[in-house]
Formats: structure tokens, C-alpha cells, sequence
């Protein structure tokens, strides 16, 4: 992760100035502005780590939004056997910060809140990826993503060993059922697709049906998304694909739980895609141990 990209840069500037960080009243009025602070990042459950590098970084934003006052000296410290994608033990610190006590309690909640969504994130997509180990299956996101959130959403996921699908609307064809139901039916929609399509763009065809798989195989379709089928449908359907194309990419999709994924891989599924991953994870429990120190 590009944690100084522009577009993690806007996330964590948005989140800070939502919470009016740089105008923290409370603090204000109660902490001496020279006081200097260690904060303990502390996982309060078991976890997979997803995020540590957005720490520093919300500090250097909040510098360049405070830029009444002189940037101050920080610093972040974690083991070297802590990194994105290890688990963590209820109990144990990911990272310890050192910096103006003001400020640490200005960036607090930012931080904890986007920690603790990455890491459930992490956490939930290493379960699946744990529940079809040895089929062969990938687990893959969707664009079921938190509205401003999607580029760290999507990097938790493959912190917990997911792989990422589409990252927006521009990142790759996928035509689904409403384009379908607009664009005339199956066959119409996929032809101007191919026909329309900048060289190396591959189309993907989202099917429901037996009848839609093979008419998508017939027009030309580069890789199928198989949708919301069981998982009996799903392996119907990729035993007739294979005749079709022993080659062609699979994604089974829609409605996947930690109970049922594991039958849609055995199926013979290339991918599955899995929404839940971010559109409904609960956070992981981390808090922010906060002491006044002097270094």
C-alpha cells in the first residue's frame, strides 16, 4: 500500500476533518501543549493486523492541516514481527506511538476507527480464505465497499490473504444483469461489448441460469460470474463451462457465508466473491493506551 497516494491522502484528510481534529476543544483546555505522550496500540481480541501504516500517516496529514503550530517530532514503533497480515493475540501491542500528547488525542478516534474496520476486514477474509484451504479457490472482494473507504477496504482484504476484484467502475468489464435487462438481452449486450472493447479488455458475464451460461459461452465471454446458483447449480454449470472452455475463468457469487463457502469451492469454482468481506464486518476491538512521557 501507497500510504502517501492521493487517494489514501484524501481518505485520512476527510476523516480528520470530519472530527475537526484540528480543533479538539477538549484537549484544548485541559492538556498542557508541550506535555509529550506514548500511546500503546493495543488489540483487544484476536485479530489479523491490517493498517499499521496508516498511523504515521495520519499524523504527517494532521500536520499539514494544523499548519498554525510548527510540525512536531513523532515516532511509531513496532517489532519487526509485526506487519500487515500477522495475527494478532488478544492483549498484544501492534505499535507504540511517541509524540505531543495534543496531538495523539486529536488523531486517536481517526486512527482506532480505521484500524479497527481494516482489521475486521482482515480478520473475516482470512476465516474464508482459512475455509477453502486445499480446493484451489481464491476468495476475491466486491465493490461492497464503506463509500470513501474502498482503497483501504480493499488492501485489509488482501492483508487477510484475499485477492481484490474490480477496484471501480473503469477497472475491468463486467456485465450484469441490469445491463442486460437494459441493453436488449444476453446476446445483443455481449456482442457490442466485444465489438466495442480496447484491445486486452476481457469480458466478464454475469449468468444465472444454464440457459444464460451457455449463451454467453456461444457470444464469446472471456470469464462467467455465477450467480446467486447453489451449490449444485454451481457445479452444473461449471462442468458444462468446461466443455465449453476448459480454460474459461468461474466466480461463484452471491450470498457466501463462512457455513456454505467452502461447498461452493469444492465445486470446481475458480474464484469466489464474497460482499460480506466489507460490506458488513464488524470491527475488531484495538484501544490507545495513552501516558505522559519524556524522551
Amino acid at each position: 500500500m501507497d500510504w502517501k497516494s492521493k487517494r489514501v491522502t484524501t481518505i485520512l484528510e476527510q476523516a480528520l476533518l470530519e472530527d475537526r481534529a484540528t480543533a479538539d476543544a477538549t484537549t484544548a483546555l485541559t492538556i498542557d501543549p508541550e506535555l509529550l505522550a506514548s500511546a500503546s496500540v493495543l488489540a483487544k481480541q484476536d485479530c489479523v493486523l491490517a493498517g499499521l501504516g496508516l498511523i504515521p500517516r495520519v499524523f504527517q496529514v494532521f500536520a499539514q492541516l494544523d499548519s498554525s503550530k510548527p510540525a512536531r517530532r513523532f515516532e511509531v514503533i513496532s517489532h519487526p514481527e509485526i506487519f500487515d497480515g500477522v495475527h494478532l493475540r488478544k492483549g498484544q501491542v501492534a505499535a507504540i506511538i511517541r509524540h505531543n500528547a495534543r496531538s495523539i488525542l486529536a488523531c486517536e478516534r481517526v486512527i482506532l476507527n480505521l484500524l479497527q474496520r481494516m482489521c475486521g476486514i482482515a480478520t473475516l477474509t482470512r476465516q474464508y480464505v482459512d475455509a477453502v484451504a486445499g480446493t484451489g479457490a481464491t476468495i476475491l472482494d466486491t465493490r461492497k465497499t464503506a463509500p470513501g473507504l474502498r482503497a483501504l477496504d480493499k488492501y485489509a482484504v488482501t492483508c487477510g490473504g484475499g485477492t481484490n476484484h474490480r477496484m471501480d467502475l473503469a477497472d475491468g468489464v463486467l456485465i450484469k444483469n441490469n445491463h442486460i435487462a437494459l441493453g436488449g438481452g444476453l446476446t445483443p449486450v455481449l456482442e457490442r461489448a466485444l465489438a466495442r472493447r480496447k484491445p486486452g479488455q476481457k469480458i466478464q458475464v454475469e449468468v444465472r441460469t444454464l440457459q444464460e451460461l451457455q449463451q454467453a459461452l456461444d457470444g464469446g465471454a472471456d470469464s462467467l460470474l455465477l450467480d446467486n446458483m447453489t451449490p449444485a447449480g454451481v457445479r452444473d454449470a461449471v462442468r458444462l463451462a468446461r466443455k465449453h472452455n476448459e480454460k474459461i475463468p468461474l466466480e461463484a457469487s452471491g450470498g457466501m457465508t463462512l457455513d456454505t463457502v467452502r461447498s461452493y469451492a469444492k465445486t470446481g469454482a475458480d474464484f469466489i466473491s464474497v460482499g460480506a468481506l466489507t460490506h458488513s464486518v464488524p470491527a475488531v476491538d484495538i484501544s490507545l493506551r495513552i501516558t505522559a512521557d519524556i524522551y
